[in-house]
């Protein structure tokens, strides 16, 4: 029982076998998936899914920092509209990119905050991408983002931001970097609550060992999940039963079920 809480089963590089590859998530113990948008093309493509496979494939809707650019006026009806469909549990991907810039820092600021408006209007919590703008992040999140529930999502940084996060009722999620070598991330994961850790793949990127350079799938939220294990030294079956409650808190995806 495991849930692979961020995923892009939506992707073209998934395009000739999506179906396989959903099945075999959870012929591995996967039982629920989050498919989270980064453009209003990507969005629907994950409500889809969420329609396709109700009650195991969840939807995020959002605009990716990458993608801050194309955010108009016409943007938050577009996200409020997908929103209300079924199987929705969350308003992300959203955050801040400063690695690659592919948008303007200024814009991809204003365009979190309107996400984090949206999301707490639509009382749906965020999913978080950071890269490289940590103190940027932190700061827009305290003056912009009470009241609003999320996760930071593929989690890269060290303790410090961990625990400024944490601070701000966050949930920590670890990928597959969690299983590289040299990684600083079991020292962050040995600190996190247990209570507000989640796992996910971020398919199809970033494959844990022994896998990396392969495509990533959602059935490879077990190698990160016994990798985690290894680290608290816990039973594998523990941190199943952990992260799946984690997951649901967060998304409460049984809300979601009930109201469709």
């Amino acid at each position: 029982m495991l849930v692979d809480s961020h995923t892009h089963v939506d992707a073209p590089q998934f395009a000739a076998d999506r179906a396989a590859v959903i099945a075999a998530a959870f012929a591995a113990g996967v039982t629920r998936i989050v498919d989270a948008g980064c453009d209003l093309s990507s969005s629907e493509a994950a409500v889809a899914l969420a329609q396709r496979y109700p009650g195991q494939v969840f939807a995020g809707v959002g605009i990716h920092p990458h993608e801050a650019k194309t955010f108009t006026d016409e943007t938050p009806v577009a996200l409020r509209v997908l929103a209300a469909r079924p199987g929705v549990v969350a308003i992300g991907e959203i955050g801040l990119d400063y690695y690659y810039m592919h948008s303007p820092r200024e814009v991809q600021q204003e365009v979190f905050v309107q996400q984090l408006t949206l999301a707490r209007e639509l009382d749906l919590p965020v999913i978080i991408h950071n890269r490289d703008a940590h103190e940027d992040l932190i700061a827009l999140l305290r003056a912009h983002g009470q009241g609003v529930r999320g996760v930071l999502h593929c989690f890269s940084g060290d303790l410090i931001l961990a625990r400024k996060g944490l601070d701000l009722g966050l949930y920590i999620s670890f990928a597959g970097p969690l299983t590289f070598r040299k990684s600083i991330l079991p020292e962050v994961a040995r600190h996190i609550p247990l209570d507000r850790v989640l796992i996910e793949t971020d398919s199809p990127y970033l494959s844990p060992h022994p896998l990396r350079g392969k495509r990533n799938e959602p059935r490879n939220v077990v190698l990160v999940a016994g990798r985690l294990a290894e680290i608290r030294g816990l039973p594998f079956a523990e941190i199943a039963i952990r992260t799946t409650a984690n997951a649901q808190a967060l998304f409460r995806f049984d809300r979601e079920a009930s109201s469709e």
